[in-house]
């Protein structure tokens, strides 16, 4: 399980849950030297299972991302019968985990379903992080984002407007002297009063949309032969969690459905399915609690990891947390021990495999994390980030031997995950190792790209221009690199 900090696309807006959104800010008017600047609420565009903070809380970087071949497989299978009910099959939609303990779940950009890794934690049946997939692909679906991008850009119009109307008003009781007080109010209850009728609308059509999204989320379920009780019983969750924060909330100045309302008529619907009592596969089930406990094992305190998974509990996912927690700890030889262990039980998992030989490799012992990572290559039908992590250990083992085998195979790699950081990292040290300084400056220049940091990754690639031959691949690679104008979150200087 790795750690990323990714680049995300123009317009993307991380969105974080909060239990009740009680002062929603969508437009704040701003006078400035006669001109007038509309802040549009941009977390309106992240469809989010919970409500979303105010869009001046947002960060403008992109959301650091886990990569993780076991979840991210998972969770492939599934979304896959979910997208070719939703007629999304072919879309290419991708599910990234983020680096959040939090409950939830968006979209926010067409092409890719969010989802906080504290929901995978949480989610304690596979039917139940189903439904939350579900309702996301709803989203996708129905083109929310299209459309709120559309009621977005017609409110503004409707602001600008209303505010030179106001503006007008305002010039002219001060060109009236004292006696334009009334027209000077006038023209600022004129700023000031479309505010709150363009939020409601907004609000109220983002509500509708969230109500639309419960109602495909069901269909869809119904289509596959899954139950919406998962779906249900994570809405209602929510509903006991936000039932006292929101006690006197306006229902009006909500961007989603009143928690009590909603879930009733979620469950009126769910209830309906003939699939409502279909629990899910055991083999489905022991795969969903292997993923939290590697969750867990990661991303958990180790007293955390023990009080949820004692020395009592003697099932594979238990053993897998502890052993992951105590390879992180330090106690290396024990967690070998324990790995093995899995292996006995499972000797054809390839996460096991990786898992070794991921502790071995942080563990200082590169040369012995090689072998049971190429089984875990092997297994896993060559995962590109299982290979990025064995292209590592060759690296690392400073065996000169290796070092084509580790360049051919970490292209390979990035040629199927180019987002990947970790893959140009490790690609730059091997050709250093080779002594191929042009390739080695690229792939630094890549990464650095992908970590979002612009600055450096320029430099790399301006260096890396007078390195290569003008015109060919890499010299147009790396010029790429230099021309490219700096997206959201990176480091300019």
């Amino acid at each position: 399980m790795r750690l990323i900090r990714s680049v995300p696309e123009p317009g993307f807006v991380p969105a974080r849950p909060v239990i009740a959104d009680r002062s929603p800010m969508l437009f704040r008017p701003t006078l400035r030297t006669g001109t007038f600047k509309l802040t549009a609420l941009l977390t309106a565009v992240a469809l989010a299972i919970g409500p979303v903070v105010p869009a001046q809380a947002q960060q403008q970087k992109g959301p650091p991302v886990l990569r993780d071949t076991e979840s991210e497989q998972l969770l492939r299978e599934y979304t896959r019968p979910i997208l070719r009910a939703a007629g999304l099959e072919k879309q290419n939609i991708q599910i990234v985990i983020i680096n959040e303990s939090s409950f939830n779940a968006f979209v926010a950009d067409g092409r890719r379903i969010f989802v906080n890794y504290g929901a995978l934690l949480q989610s304690e049946t596979p039917n139940q992080i189903i439904g939350v997939l579900a309702h996301e692909t709803g989203h996708l679906a129905g083109g929310h984002l299209a459309k709120m991008r559309e009621q977005l850009a017609r409110a503004q119009t409707q602001m600008i407007i209303a505010m030179l109307l106001g503006v007008g008003a305002l010039a002219a009781g001060a060109a009236g002297g004292g006696g334009g007080s009334g027209l000077s109010s006038a023209g600022a209850a004129a700023i000031s009063a479309p505010q709150s009728v363009i939020q409601r609308t907004l609000l109220s059509y983002q509500r509708q949309q969230e109500e639309n999204a419960d109602r495909a989320g069901v269909r869809f379920l119904t289509a596959t032969g899954q139950s919406a009780r998962g779906m249900y019983e994570t809405f209602k969750r929510f509903t006991d969690e936000s039932l006292f924060a929101s006690r006197g909330a306006d229902p009006y100045l909500q961007s989603h459905p009143m928690p009590v309302d909603r879930v009733s008529a979620l469950e009126e619907l769910a209830r309906s399915s003939p699939y409502w009592d279909k629990k899910d596969d055991p083999a489905l089930q022991l795969r969903h609690d292997m993923m939290r406990a590697k969750i867990s094992g990661f991303m958990e305190r180790q007293d955390t990891v023990y009080r949820r998974y004692p020395l009592t509990n003697t099932s594979l996912p238990a053993r897998y947390a502890r052993a992951i927690t105590t390879y992180l700890h330090g106690d290396l030889r024990s967690a070998i021990a324990q790995i093995d262990g899995l292996i006995q039980v499972q000797p054809n998992n390839p996460y096991f495999y990786e898992l070794r030989g991921q502790a071995l490799l942080e563990g200082g012992r590169p040369a012995e994390a090689i072998a049971p990572l190429r089984r875990a290559v092997q297994l896993s039908g060559s995962a590109p980030l299982i290979e990025m992590l064995l292209g590592q250990a060759l690296v690392a083992s400073d065996n000169k031997a290796l070092t084509d085998e580790a360049i051919n195979m970490l292209r390979a790699a990035v040629a199927r995950e180019p987002e990947a950081p970790l893959g140009y990292t490790q690609l730059a040290m091997a050709y250093g190792r080779k002594g191929d300084y042009a390739q080695a400056d690229l792939a630094s220049a890549q990464a650095a790209y992908l970590r979002g940091d612009g600055k450096t990754a320029r430099e790399l690639a301006s260096r890396a221009k007078t390195r290569f031959a003008i015109g060919t691949p890499g010299w147009v690679k790396a010029d790429d690199i230099v021309s490219a104008k700096p997206m959201p979150g990176q480091k300019n200087n």
